[in-house]
């Protein structure tokens, strides 16, 4: 699954997105029916996505999504004395009464055209539902200045279209650099030690214990290796046989499966649903109606993020009815097929149906694991990868890490692991472990297009190709298909998938023009901000293009230590002994299940279904004072405090989504 590990929880797992809602006094421009290209006075450059309505006063262009409740603004400044400075013009330019002191500025490399690029990042409450930040930019010495100000929900729901504005942000006659029409250099002894001394850098300025990777050409792994440990303060080192979670790139291998019952005429790829498995059901029945096998894994659907169930309130022994269930209860909160909407439960559901349509007399979740085995693992020769968390924990495997407060990485072998056998068990999801020698198997079954290592076609072309075709954009030159992302931003075709569990991330990377293929696996929170550079590196390695995955890296660390130290200063270890006093030894939410509150000493404890952790206060701008977890897993996670018909209440919210904690007797 796409999601969480330590602060990166809000961000990733529950997408939460500081903001509130903007009121409007008039009806937005006619939107644009299709993506179209735009340009600033200046003559910087972007796209504005479809469905987006446009308006233009002096130096400012207003970008707004159908909800007229989020705002990407641009601004040209031309010369300011820093970013800073143009941050200020930009705000007293659009709108000065929405504008506040920065919280904090960071510098990202010189990228896309521009010599210099700063981020602004504000105080938001979590009780504002806002999110709220603006980008300098510098070309020469002239700044634009991208403000991104509304309500989070529709900034989630909105993301891929945000990406798309950014992504395509450009100074007047840039050109982008591409590879299309280079020939790949083979990757032989010297590229993969750049490769290696590359990802080893990267882990000592990350704080990543331990990672391997693995590379592959048509025929054969070229290259694997494991470095770093599997636990800190422990010599063991991982290998390239260590296993590790692969999280969302399980759902790779569900549509696979997929594919290989197409081919066996057991399912259409445009048959709808309910002719396949009459019991699926979503919130919507018109909804219900229009999803085809296809849709499944699409993120296409409508359907938001349901995971603060699964992790919060799941019974893994009833992770298959739970998912269908909880499917059956949720609305779109978009049109089906308008934008990019991770779902978990639809790719669990997935895995379900597959599995059903092959062992019908097995139980959902016995004739899944069943079924992949058969159909997918066993045929393939990937001994390694299984979905049974006891044999791998009893074996070679490495241990999760996420940064706790202090800024240095932990082990979070019980959070950590509570959390992610909760989502595992929803297994089609994100349930699968595996290692680089055998993950990369998979790659090079996907880059030699369906045939076996012994040249038998196993899968057919078309149907393992379809899993490739665009369903919905999610950037730039980005679109997702079935469980594949493609990507074309540097001219040559990428496929791939992340995969993020607590304290570990991971991707798969096929390259058809070059014929290689990769996999990296970490055991770390923060390994998710390698999986991209990695990438490029790579293709920098092969296509000779600019060196610039080292210093996106270097800036990323440089990043999340300054916003862990600047968050540091509103969070109280010792948590607030008024707001402790007037804790309720016992909630229940209706949709999260119970939570039982332990006080010893100082010290306060928040028990939920699945794991617990110590809790620390911070106190918010408003007014407001939210508990926040100090475990290194889902640090900083906030509960904040409210009260419901005069009983004390905990708020927990996602971006789209928010739940009510109540006291009980």
């Amino acid at each position: 699954m796409k999601m969480i590990a330590s602060r990166a929880v809000v961000a990733l797992m529950l997408a939460l997105l500081p903001v509130e809602t903007i009121a409007q006094t008039a009806p937005p421009p006619a939107a644009v029916a299709a993506e179209q290209p735009e340009k600033l006075a200046s003559g910087v450059t972007f796209t504005v996505p479809a469905e987006w309505s446009v308006k233009k006063s002096g130096k400012v262009v207003e970008l707004t999504p159908a909800e007229n409740d989020l705002h990407l603004v641009l601004v040209d400044i031309g010369e300011a004395a820093d970013a800073k400075a143009a941050v200020a013009a930009a705000w007293a330019a659009w709108n000065p009464s929405r504008s506040r002191p920065p919280k904090l500025v960071t510098p990202r490399p010189a990228r896309n055209g521009w010599e210099e690029r700063q981020v602004v990042d504000y105080e938001t409450s979590p009780n504002e539902k806002r999110v709220m930040t603006a980008v300098a930019l510098r070309s020469g010495k002239v700044w634009t200045v991208a403000i991104i100000d509304g309500f989070e929900g529709t900034a989630e729901k909105r993301g891929a279209a945000l990406s798309l504005v950014s992504q395509s942000l450009r100074p007047a006659g840039y050109a982008r650099e591409s590879f299309a029409g280079r020939a790949a250099a083979p990757m032989d002894a010297a590229k993969i030690a750049e490769l290696r001394a590359f990802v080893e850098d990267s882990m000592k300025k990350l704080g990543i214990p331990g990672a391997s990777f693995a590379l592959t050409d048509r025929q054969r792994t070229i290259y694997s290796t494991g470095l770093g440990v599997r636990m800190l303060g422990q010599p063991t080192p991982v290998d390239a046989d260590s296993e590790f979670a692969i999280a969302s790139n399980t759902k790779g291998l569900v549509t696979l499966m997929l594919a290989k019952l197409a081919d066996e005429g057991k399912l259409r790829w445009d048959e709808p649903v309910t002719e396949a498995y009459p019991p699926f059901k979503l919130g919507s029945a018109a909804t219900t109606s229009k999803v085809l096998i296809r849709h499944l894994i699409c993120a296409c659907t409508g359907l938001p993020r349901k995971d603060m169930q699964v992790l919060l309130n799941s019974d893994p022994k009833a992770a298959a009815a739970d998912a269908f269930a909880q499917l059956a209860a949720t609305e779109p909160t978009s049109g089906f097929g308008e934008v990019f909407q991770y779902n978990n439960l639809m790719a669990a559901a997935a895995g379900y149906i597959g599995g059903h349509l092959i062992h019908p007399e097995l139980s959902l979740d016995a004739a899944f694991y069943r079924s992949i085995d058969e159909k997918v693992l066993n045929p393939l020769g990937m001994t390694a990868t299984t979905f049974d968390f006891d044999r791998v924990t009893g074996g070679n495997w490495a241990r999760p890490h996420s940064d706790a407060l202090d800024g240095n990485p932990a082990p979070i072998l019980d959070t950590g692991m509570k959390l992610n056998y909760a989502f595992t068990r929803y297994a089609g999801a994100g349930g699968a472990w595996s290692t680089a020698n055998d993950l990369i198997k998979y790659v090079r079954f996907e880059l030699n297009e369906g045939k076996l290592d012994n040249g038998t076609q196993y899968v057919t072309a078309k149907n393992l190709l379809q899993r490739r075709v665009p369903n919905v954009p999610i950037g730039e030159d980005q679109t997702y298909g079935m469980g594949l992302e493609v990507d074309k931003t540097w001219g040559v075709t990428v496929v791939h998938h992340g995969g993020s569990l607590g304290g570990y991330k991971s991707d798969i990377i096929v390259i058809p023009e070059a014929g290689i293929g990769a996999v990296l696996l970490t055991n770390s929170g923060n390994g998710q901000l390698l999986l991209r550079p990695f990438m490029r590196r790579l293709l920098e390695i092969m296509y000779g293009g600019k060196p610039e995955a080292a210093a996106d890296v270097a800036s990323s660390a440089a990043r999340i230590k300054a916003e862990l130290a600047k968050e540091r200063e509103r969070v109280s270890v010792v948590p607030d002994a008024a707001a402790v006093a007037a804790l309720a030894p016992k909630y229940y939410s209706t949709d999260l299940g119970p939570l039982t509150v332990t006080k010893k000493g100082s010290g306060v404890t928040f028990a939920f279904r699945t794991f617990s952790s110590v809790v620390g206060t911070r106190k918010n701008d408003d007014g407001t004072i939210s508990f926040v977890m100090l475990d290194p897993t889902l640090l900083l996670f906030p509960l904040v405090v409210g009260s419901e018909g005069g009983k004390p209440s905990l708020i927990v919210r996602d971006s789209q989504h928010e739940f009510k904690y109540i006291a009980t007797k």
